[in-house]
């Protein structure tokens, strides 16, 4: 862990934004110096920082103390062996677990606990340090953190390695199961969407084909239940981008019971969280299939 530093900052530095100005200084990426200043480690002056610090602008003769921290890529995600966390399938290089709603799939700090990643390493301590390793070690894939069902994680590296580039090229199959608003009826959709927001992160819906931050999506769904006020879809997604599923339905009429972010509060209000279920995975010789969680089928 590298010792507390102390920078005073000279004529050549003022006017510069902190968050380049620490990523030059102490080697790190943009995004992990967000997550240093979020994590309260950085003052500058009397001011300790925060998630908004990182476009302040520095003056001359301005100090800038950070505590002592540990490098990403040294943390590790906490053990916690008293975590219930259900294994759905496994292999070799490779397990499924049954992730519930409400639960993070890795932990963004050394100290957060209640993730799948603490649960699984406690279990396959092979996990750590496999893919990007440290706090994302072995996962191959992510899920909201209030949507349920098969989540993919890698214990050795080249299994993650074939693994990754299955997704990267659309060659696995992802099925879920969705509670919509109204009446939906079979369909499939083409959409550019596009990153409009982070902390929460936000996606929207591209209007101009030339946005150059878009990235086109598909996705596919077919009726399995009219409730007349609602409707239950099985969806299935070729590409995999950041809220794919509840953004496009969203987008066409049909958001998910639940879904604070992209419904209307009165149909966000219609359920406890976003009903929305991680029914099945496969790829090759990866198969795993999630029953619908008991809090899903109990509000059906």
């Amino acid at each position: 862990m590298p010792p507390s530093q102390r920078f005073e900052i000279t004529r050549e530095d003022a006017g510069g934004r902190l968050d380049r100005f620490l990523a030059v200084r102490l080697g790190l990426s943009r995004s992990q110096v967000r997550k240093l200043l979020a994590s309260g480690a950085v003052k500058v002056g009397e001011r300790l920082s925060d998630a908004s610090s990182k476009s302040l602008e520095l003056g001359v003769g301005e100090v800038v103390e950070v505590a002592a921290f540990t490098p990403p890529e040294e943390q590790e995600a906490a053990e916690e062996p008293g975590l219930a966390l259900d294994v759905l399938a496994k292999g070799p290089g490779w397990v499924v677990v049954d992730k519930p709603a409400g639960m993070p799939v890795h932990p963004l700090r050394e100290d957060e606990r209640g993730t799948a990643l603490n649960a699984l390493i406690a279990r396959h301590p092979e996990l750590s340090g496999v893919g990007e390793g440290a706090l994302r070690s072995g996962v191959v894939h992510r899920l909201d953190v209030d949507t349920s069902g098969a989540l993919l994680f890698a214990t050795e590296q080249r299994c993650w390695e074939r693994l990754r580039e299955a997704f990267r090229s659309h060659r696995v199959t992802k099925r879920y199961t969705a509670l919509v608003d109204g009446t939906a009826s079979e369909g499939e959709a083409e959409v550019l969407l596009y990153v409009a927001a982070s902390r929460p992160a936000v996606v929207s819906v591209a209007t101009d084909p030339r946005e150059r931050r878009s990235w086109p999506t598909r996705t596919r769904w077919r009726v399995s239940r009219d409730l007349g006020d609602a409707t239950l879809l099985e969806v299935e997604i070729e590409t995999g981008f950041l809220h794919q599923i509840r953004a496009t339905l969203a987008h066409l009429g049909h958001p998910i019971l639940g879904d604070r972010i992209y419904a209307p509060e009165s149909v966000a209000a219609r359920a406890p969280r976003q009903l929305l279920h991680a029914s099945h995975l496969a790829f090759e010789e990866v198969e795993a299939s999630s029953p619908l969680p008991e809090d899903f089928a109990r509000f059906l």
